[in-house]
């Protein structure tokens, strides 16, 4: 830890910057100190999908940095952000020489697979009314601290709400707006308040 302290630059990003794009070299690893970030993969048709949240303490670039390639997903923040940016070579320097390190990274790529897994089975077979309403649990899950007071309110745009679900804009408006009716959530502008996370545990499980 104290080697790594002294190798890792810390860089602050504006809400809507990109961390690292897709295709660039893989240059290093990167770690979440403050803020909330999409990770998002580009599509056949150019259209983006957000196929993972990050918050503080997790790490992006893994599995790339690993196979020694170039990024296979692209990182952007949601809000201000400060991430540590670790080089390629003093990430491996502690990879080789640190076990309980490398165990706990293998782990850390195990359960990120497995969600990634669970994401492509639900954008498969799950209506798009229950994706929404798994997204804003996403949401609630990843970014809601325990101090933090209830309901939980965040910040999210209508088109990264509709990347997450895996459908247009149009139609997650639409839905989110039916949400509203039924008094599951609130909305303000861009915030969406939840009101309700256990009606919407009850629509995202409809089809499990």
């Amino acid at each position: 830890m104290d080697f790594i302290a002294t190798s890792k630059i810390s860089q602050s990003y504006q809400k809507g910057q990109r961390i690292f794009h897709e295709g660039s070299p893989a240059l290093g690893l990167h770690c979440v100190s403050q803020g909330k970030i999409k990770v998002t993969k580009a599509s056949g048709d150019g259209k983006e999908q957000i196929v993972r949240l990050a918050k503080d303490g997790d790490v992006l670039g893994f599995q790339s940095v690993l196979t020694e390639s170039r990024y296979s997903t692209s990182a952007v923040a949601l809000d201000d952000c400060v991430v540590c940016f670790i080089p390629r070579a003093d990430f491996f320097r502690v990879w080789q020489s640190n076990v309980q390190f490398s165990t706990s990274l293998m782990q850390m790529m195990a359960k990120a697979l497995g969600a990634a897994e669970v994401q492509m089975l639900h954008l498969a077979y799950k209506p798009v009314r229950e994706r929404l309403a798994e997204a804003l649990l996403l949401l609630y899950h990843t970014f809601r601290e325990e101090s933090d007071a209830l309901p939980f309110s965040m910040s999210v745009s209508r088109e990264d709400l509709a990347s997450l679900v895996g459908t247009a804009k149009e139609t997650a408006t639409r839905l989110l707006s039916d949400f509203k009716e039924a008094g599951i959530i609130a909305t303000r502008g861009s915030q969406v308040t939840i009101l309700k996370p256990n009606s919407l545990s009850e629509i995202a499980s409809l089809y499990d």
